[in-house]
């Protein structure tokens, strides 16, 4: 099973610099897979969780793509209705081959209304308007293309989604329990959740626990039942919410560092 970073590209304490050292403690504690969030207009709704400065994702990747070698580079989740589905086929393809291969495309209807109307797309076509865009996307890149599409989201219309056109469903911070359950009873191409990432030094006792919540030990076993689910890659998502944290990245690396050296050792 491979170990992914949703890194953050946004907020207070994110700049050139800042990003450039994310890729490469990620890289260089051996995760597979960086990826970044999606917005265009960082409208008030957007801003509380996800403020300025926020940096565009494929213009960001692609920057990145020339700062690492080996670590596949990814978005989680890219807003499909937000760009024409041949601008996001061109970018995608382009974003791929100019880092040999390593783009993971990950999408999702999103839920900014105040965003939405800043861009001028109905909020209430998103899910239709995805569907299209998805369509678009295969018949762009031809039945050659290499790009793995994860479609996003937890509710049973992106889960439709991910049986109908991805190769990959993609649930966001989720719990065990409700991965146990949809697995169990759908056709899913294949499985790479991304999960709540927040190592503390006592367990938490909780039935409604995020995955990746807890001490050392919690987080462990929640990665080795994700493996035995079926998960093909797991990405750990360090942000809390709190944009003030991006002011102090080294907490997560820390972080990360652990749960990666623990789990190359017992894997």
């Amino acid at each position: 099973m491979h170990l992914g970073v949703n890194v953050p590209n946004y907020g207070p304490g994110t700049d050139p610099g800042v990003l450039r050292e994310w890729a490469r403690v990620v890289e260089g504690l051996g995760f597979d897979l960086l990826m970044l969030s999606d917005h265009i207009a960082v409208t008030p709704d957007v801003a509380v969780r996800y403020p300025e400065r926020f940096f565009e994702p494929f213009t960001t990747l692609s920057w990145l793509a020339g700062s690492t070698s080996r670590i596949k580079l990814g978005t989680t989740v890219l807003v499909l209705p937000y760009r024409h589905p041949l601008l996001t086929a061109r970018m995608a393809g382009n974003l791929d081959e100019l880092s040999g291969g390593r783009f993971v495309l990950g999408v999702g209807v999103g839920g900014a209304k105040q965003e939405f109307a800043a861009l001028g797309v109905p909020f209430a076509e998103r899910g239709r308007l995805t569907d299209e865009c998805l369509l678009s996307l295969r018949q762009a890149w031809g039945a050659g293309s290499s790009i793995p599409i994860w479609v996003g989201g937890n509710s049973p219309a992106a889960i439709r989604r991910a049986e109908r056109f991805g190769d990959a469903w993609h649930p966001l911070r989720v719990t065990l329990p409700f991965l146990r359950e949809t697995v169990a009873n759908r056709a899913l191409p294949g499985l790479a959740p991304r999960i709540a990432f927040q190592l503390g030094s006592a367990p938490v006792h909780d039935p409604e626990r995020p995955a990746g919540t807890g001490d050392l030990e919690q987080i462990l076993d929640d990665l080795r039942q994700l493996q035995l689910l079926g998960a093909e890659t797991v990405v750990l998502d360090p942000p809390h919410g709190d944009p003030e944290e991006t002011r102090r990245p080294e907490e997560a690396w820390r972080a990360l560092t652990t749960v990666a050296t623990q789990w190359r050792t017992q894997s």
